[in-house]
C-alpha cells in the first residue's frame, strides 16, 4: 500500500507538469488548429533562464532566502518565455496562417530545432545542476514520502489551473478566446481582434510552460538544452489523450498520463526485477496514446471542432 501511495504522489507531481504544458498545446490548437511543436523548447528556455538567474543571484546575494530567489527567477523566466513565444507566433506562424496545414507544422518543427541549437550555443550542451532552493527535508504521508519541492509543484499547479479557468470562463479575454476558437471571422465582426487573442494565447501558453519547466528542473535537479523535447512530446500525448482542444481534457490527460507512467514503471519494474523500471518508463505514455487513438480517436473528453469553412 505504501508503494502504491508513493507512486500516486510521484504520478500526480509528474502529471501536473504534463498538464500545464498540455494546456499550451490545446489552447493554441483550439484557436488556430496548429500544433506548436516548439512548445517544449519554450519550457526549456524558461528553465534555463531560471537556472541562470538563480546561479547569478546566489553568487551576488547569498543572504537572500531560496524561496524568494525562486519566485524572482520564475517571474523573470515567464516574461522571457512569453516574449519568445509572442515573437515565434508573430514571425513564424502568423505569415503562414492561411497556408496549407503542412507548412506551419514544418515551421514548428524547424523552430524547435532552432531553439535547441541556440540554447546549446548560449548555455553550452552539458547538464547543469539546478540549485535546491527549498528545504530538502522529506515529509511522511502514511508511509510515503513527499518533499517540499513536490508540495510546491502540486500547489503551484492548482493555483495556475484555477487562474487559467477563471481567465477563460469569466473574463473579457476568455470570452474573446472562446469566440475566436468557434469562428475567427464572426468574432472579428463582433469587435474581437483575432490577432491580439492569438498572441495572448501564445503568451499564456508560454507562462504555463515556464512554470512547468521550473518545476521540472526543481524536481529532477538538472537542466540542459534538450530537456524540453520529451516532456513536450508527452504533454502533447496528454493533450491528445484527454481530447485536443479541450482544456479540461488536457488537465485530465496530463494527470492520468503521469499516474500511468509512474505506477506502470514502479510496479512493472518491480515485477520484472528492474528490467522494465524507470529507464523504460517512457514507453507507457506512448502505449497509452496508441491504445487511446485506436479505441477513441477524439480522446477522453474530445469535443467536436467547429466548422470554419
Amino acid at each position: 500500500m505504501e508503494i502504491l501511495l508513493q507512486q500516486i504522489i510521484n504520478g500526480l507531481v509528474l502529471g501536473s507538469m504534463y498538464a500545464l504544458v498540455a494546456l499550451g498545446y490545446t489552447m493554441v490548437y483550439g484557436i488556430i488548429n496548429l500544433i506548436n511543436f516548439a512548445h517544449g523548447e519554450v519550457l526549456m528556455v524558461g528553465a534555463l533562464t531560471s537556472w541562470a538567474i538563480i546561479v547569478s543571484m546566489r553568487e551576488s546575494m547569498p543572504w537572500m532566502p531560496g524561496w524568494i530567489i525562486l519566485i524572482i527567477s520564475l517571474i523573470i523566466s515567464c516574461v522571457v518565455a512569453a516574449a519568445l513565444n509572442f515573437t515565434i507566433e508573430k514571425v513564424a506562424y502568423r505569415p503562414l496562417r492561411n497556408s496549407p496545414k503542412l507548412a506551419p507544422l514544418i515551421t514548428a518543427i524547424g523552430m524547435s530545432i532552432l531553439l535547441q541549437t541556440l540554447a546549446m550555443i548560449i548555455f553550452k550542451p552539458n547538464y547543469k545542476p539546478y540549485p535546491t532552493l527549498l528545504p530538502p527535508v522529506p515529509f511522511q504521508v502514511a508511509g510515503a514520502v513527499i518533499t517540499a519541492t513536490q508540495i510546491m509543484i502540486l500547489g503551484l499547479t492548482m493555483v495556475s489551473l484555477a487562474v487559467l479557468m477563471y481567465l477563460v470562463n469569466y473574463t473579457k479575454l476568455g470570452r474573446a478566446m472562446r469566440a475566436t476558437s468557434e469562428n475567427p471571422g464572426v468574432a472579428a465582426l463582433m469587435g474581437v481582434k483575432p490577432d491580439t487573442v492569438i498572441s495572448a494565447t501564445f503568451i499564456i501558453g508560454a507562462i504555463l510552460a515556464t512554470i512547468a519547466g521550473v518545476m521540472y528542473a526543481s524536481n529532477y535537479g538538472t537542466v540542459q538544452h534538450t530537456m524540453g523535447f520529451l516532456p513536450g512530446l508527452k504533454a502533447f500525448t496528454a493533450a491528445v489523450f484527454g481530447g485536443i482542444g479541450n482544456l479540461a481534457g488536457a488537465v485530465v490527460g496530463g494527470v492520468l498520463l503521469g499516474l500511468i507512467e509512474s505506477i506502470g514503471s514502479g510496479y512493472i519494474g518491480a515485477l520484472t526485477g528492474g528490467v522494465l523500471g524507470s529507464h523504460y518508463s517512457d514507453i507507457f505514455a506512448f502505449i497509452v496514446l496508441i491504445i487511446m487513438l485506436t479505441l477513441r480517436p477524439s480522446g477522453l473528453l474530445g469535443e467536436r471542432v467547429a466548422d470554419r469553412a
